[in-house]
């Protein structure tokens, strides 16, 4: 097959759509299918065709901090690019989708979509990601783009749930985005200036809606604190934010976004990893952290799907509660014999969410049922 994906941002992979398609895209590569990519900004390659950025010049840092543009919408370029397309397939929601779902309607070209932006990741940035009316006006504003299309791929149940509630009529197939087999742990040599001190790791955008604010309150309040040393992989428009509120740890934490590589070697030297968002349609960087051998400990938020990685009680704690969070991770620091063999655990675990297992039934289950269409 000739497959486009249709995505505002793919020139970094500083956000989690943006890291899917490109894993996707990789091996679906692999399995012999040729894949091309319409976005705002790319990456140069002679497969991927750029439109342009939007400049929102109020909004500009904001949106750059979140990892996200806007891209225009340039018929020409789309046009040549989805010409000779067996299937297009839609990652968000916004303009360059929509004018690209209607130019692919015209030409009879089948299309499938998948929802990878939840409401409160929008809502959230301007502090009203517990608003339950804000998120169903987002919701249903989506919805009208969605239900053009007969199959939704959906990251997790959860998610699943969600556009049921909303009243989205189409086919929703549930498949994770999956993780490659490159996150597995390495002989990794923890730094000299790390050897006495003990490392919790969070990766994610620094955003309301990801609370890394929990996880400082938690070790602020931990026996450990004095040997905590925490290290938040990512960046985003809350970092001052989370730089003040850490100010009075003996520890100041390690953060700033890392390459896949940096990533692999912080989690196999680490001793725990966190996840405290309130919101996440998947989060497979808490796959990526117990992939490399990491006990992970996670909200139990309803609005968030990693906690349905949690293989025991002991890796959940009470969504928005730091005291727990910080008994969670007090208990496991106490327990070396315990942590060790649910690592052992969910590096077992992390084989089910392997990439190619995903992109074989994603294959199957939409984008040939597509085309047979």
């Amino acid at each position: 097959m000739k497959i486009a994906f249709v995505i505002d941002q793919y020139s970094q992979g500083n956000n989690g759509t943006t890291m899917t398609v490109r894993r996707f895209a990789e091996t679906l590569t692999a399995h012999g299918h040729e894949i091309i990519v319409i976005c705002g900004k790319g990456s140069g390659n002679e497969k991927v065709y750029q439109t342009g950025e939007i400049h929102y010049i109020a909004f500009k840092n904001l949106i750059h901090k979140q990892g996200m543009i806007f891209a225009k919408y340039n018929k020409k370029i789309v046009e040549e690019a989805i010409k000779d397309c067996d299937v297009v397939h839609f990652l968000l929601p916004f303009g360059l989708e929509k004018k690209t779902k209607k130019l692919c309607d015209k030409l009879n070209i089948p299309t499938t979509s998948a929802f990878h932006c939840q409401p409160q990741n929008i809502s959230s940035t301007a502090h009203l990601g517990k608003s339950k009316f804000v998120n169903w006006i987002l919701f249903r504003y989506f919805r009208r783009f969605y239900n053009k299309f007969n199959d939704i791929h959906c990251p997790s149940i959860m998610i699943r749930d969600e556009l049921i509630k909303h009243k989205y009529k189409s086919n929703l197939h549930v498949i994770s985005n999956g993780i490659t087999d490159y996150f597995h742990k390495i002989d990794a040599v923890r730094p000299e200036f790390l050897k006495d001190k003990i490392c919790i790791v969070m990766t994610g955008r620094y955003s309301i809606e990801k609370r890394q604010d929990l996880l400082i309150n938690a070790v602020k309040n931990s026996k450990y604190e004095n040997r905590i040393q925490l290290i938040l992989c990512g960046q985003g428009p809350w970092q001052k934010k989370l730089e003040k509120l850490s100010k009075d740890l003996t520890n100041k934490p390690m953060m700033g976004f890392h390459t896949p590589e940096e990533l692999r070697y912080i989690l196999s030297y680490s001793d725990l990893y966190v996840h405290c968002s309130d919101a996440e349609i998947e989060g497979m960087a808490c796959t990526e952290a117990f992939a490399c051998g990491l006990v992970p400990i996670i909200s139990d938020s309803k609005k968030s799907a990693t906690g349905q990685f949690a293989i025991t009680n002991e890796s959940l704690f009470k969504a928005g509660d730091y005291l727990d969070l910080r008994d969670k991770i007090d208990y496991l620091l106490d327990n070396p014999q315990r942590k060790a063999e649910l690592s052992r655990l969910y590096i077992e675990e992390s084989k089910k969410y392997l990439i190619d297992n995903c992109v074989k039934q994603f294959e199957k289950e939409i984008l040939e049922k597509a085309i047979k269409k």
